[in-house]
């Protein structure tokens, strides 16, 4: 009778690691773009054009989603995807890679990631893991035919839900790694931070007025520079 009772409370135990509760922990949110994935594949299926187009993902944070929702013409014109969700730290966005990344079969993807990893979003991160995880994402990107466009981390020296942490001098150091990380393996790097930075090593004002999100003057500036990164990407062999 006791092992009955033993065998019903473990098979008791297991069923609750099935729980819809349990099911809708979607930590990398790999629902969050399910369906429109599969929307984009269909639509290239039907356009009998798609073989010319250079489609990009942009994988990335809220900064990457908030561009996509700010200037969404940018991205229709290029033939670009907008895949950020807001924050997300490098682990996350390595484990919805394959799909939102992967999946689309593009001919590149541009990655932004790290500002939330040095927040705590997701727990303490050093830069070797924020490295280790962006390294992932181009070994996996570079297996599958896909270039890539490695972009340094805008500048912020606060972060307003984060505020003991102060992020100025580790976002310099992390993208002094990450450039030397592209350079040292041909990859494309665009340089974000120059052009963004003011004399605090934060966020211009004039292009970002939360001290980490652009607003759509700071997208402008970015936007050329990413688009001669991707070109050049695209042309390397």
């Amino acid at each position: 009778m006791k092992t009955i009772t033993r065998l019903l409370l473990s098979i008791s135990v297991l069923a609750g690691l099935f729980t819809p509760e349990c099911a809708a922990q979607d930590w990398p949110k790999l629902n969050r773009y399910r369906d429109d994935n599969t929307t984009v594949l269909n639509a290239r299926r039907n356009d009998p054009n798609d073989a010319q187009k250079n489609w990009v993902v942009f994988m990335g944070n809220s900064i990457t989603q908030n561009w996509a929702a700010m200037d969404p013409g940018f991205f229709t014109e290029h033939n670009y995807i907008g895949r950020g969700i807001s924050g997300q730290t490098s682990p996350q966005m390595l484990l919805r890679f394959r799909q939102d990344v992967i999946g689309l079969s593009p001919k590149a993807v541009v990655i932004l990631a790290g500002t939330n990893d040095i927040a705590g979003n997701t727990g303490p991160s050093s830069i070797e893991m924020i490295m280790d995880n962006i390294i992932s994402m181009v070994e996996l990107a570079q297996a599958n035919h896909i270039k890539v466009v490695l972009c340094s981390v805008l500048p912020a020296n606060r972060y307003n839900w984060a505020p003991d942490v102060k992020p100025a001098d580790t976002i310099i150091e992390l993208n002094k790694q990450i450039k030397a990380y592209a350079e040292g393996n041909h990859i494309e790097y665009v340089d974000f931070y120059t052009p963004l930075v003011d004399d605090e090593k934060g966020l211009n004002a004039a292009y970002g007025k939360d001290g980490v999100h652009p607003t759509l003057d700071g997208y402008k500036i970015m936007e050329p520079l990413v688009v001669e990164g991707i070109k050049r990407a695209l042309s390397r062999r």
